[in-house]
């Protein structure tokens, strides 16, 4: 079995339910001392912006800023979909910390070597 997890996740605000869960899961994961990567597709990337998560809820009343902060205390990285990004005006300068661009090619380097999630 793999230390390894990674989280991918295609909603973003809109689904303030599964944005939220996909973080909560990530930092249950580095909690229990796994190797966690978070990788945002689609509407996902607008998370990835400075700010973004800063009101946004699950029905249960988990924090998606909570478990972002603490993502980001931990340096677990949060790779964001380059073409994703680039088609919906999100650049580099605009993401939060812990977050950086990333490719389709590490998105796969990465699936191969880990347990994976998907929200």
């Amino acid at each position: 079995m793999t230390d390894n997890v990674l989280i991918t996740l295609a909603c973003g605000t809109d689904n303030p339910n599964r944005a939220t869960r996909a973080l909560f899961l990530a930092t249950v994961a580095q909690k229990k001392g796994k190797n966690v990567t978070v990788f945002l597709l689609d509407d996902a990337v607008y998370l990835a912006r400075k700010g973004a998560v800063e009101h946004l809820r699950a029905a249960t009343g988990d924090s998606a800023d909570d478990s972002l902060a603490h993502l980001q205390a931990h340096e677990v990285p949060i790779l964001v979909c380059t073409p994703c990004a680039k088609s919906r005006f999100i650049e580099e300068k605009d993401l939060a910390d812990s977050c950086r661009m990333a490719t389709a090619a590490e998105l796969i380097d990465l699936a191969c070597d880990a347990a994976t999630i998907s929200l």
